[in-house]
């Protein structure tokens, strides 16, 4: 085994938690490998022929790539960098955007979860307005994981709580789980709804309604 890989593997942590320290491209190169290895012996287990099977030649090296650059990526490499501005006119009214797409991958059976971010804050007097765009950007990094949707809300909430310091704060996401619709019970419909409140958000029941009217006129109108 290589010093990489064993560095790989000594590093390990929970499936939604960010690794000790961003990976290198190497590091990365080295993870897709032996990930691959064993994509082939599970698919060697299934009895399917990845080696002359023209649909399925060079899925094990494929499936370990989306792992890692893709659907886990917010594990291996650093959050985004967040720009905000001077809150110039000392704005404190409520900011809710929405809908962030989510695309997550379920990690009790590592099947998808689509859905909808919303988010709403309230900054403070003395602080800064984050750039709209890199709400998005941290929905994505921390939907980058296999997640449970409870803690996906919480931790894009504390996120954002710590390193934007506003007055109060609230996520909420509503997704659909192919776990339930595509296997086990195959419900056809359902989604399910988690939230998270910070600050005067989580205080104020009328700043609570005022940020959920908002979030259902959002999703309205992006139909």
């Amino acid at each position: 085994m290589s010093v990489t890989l064993r560095r790989l593997q000594s590093r390990a942590s929970p499936a939604n938690e960010a690794l000790d320290e961003p990976l290198s491209a190497g590091e990365r190169e080295a993870m897709i490998c032996a990930a691959s290895e064993k994509l082939e012996e599970l698919l060697d287990i299934l009895r399917i022929d990845h080696r002359n099977d023209p649909n399925t030649r060079g899925t094990p090296v494929r499936v370990a790539k989306m792992f890692v650059n893709e659907l886990m990526r917010g594990r291996a490499v650093a959050p985004p960098s967040l720009t905000d501005f001077e809150n110039r006119l000392v704005y404190q009214g409520m900011i809710v955007t929405g809908p962030i797409e989510v695309r997550s991958t379920c990690a009790h059976h590592l099947m998808p979860i689509r859905g909808e971010a919303f988010i709403g804050v309230l900054p403070s007097a003395t602080g800064k307005v984050l750039g709209l765009s890199k709400y998005d950007r941290v929905v994505d990094h921390f939907a980058s994981r296999l997640q449970t949707q409870e803690e996906l809300v919480q931790q894009i909430g504390e996120f954002l709580w710590q390193n934007t310091n506003p007055r109060g704060l609230a996520v909420r996401i509503s997704a659909a789980h192919m776990c339930r619709m595509q296997r086990g019970v195959r419900a056809g419909n359902g989604r399910m709804v988690t939230s998270a409140y910070f600050g005067a958000l989580s205080e104020e029941p009328a700043l609570k309604d005022e940020f959920l009217r908002e979030c259902v006129t959002l999703d309205g109108s992006s139909r």
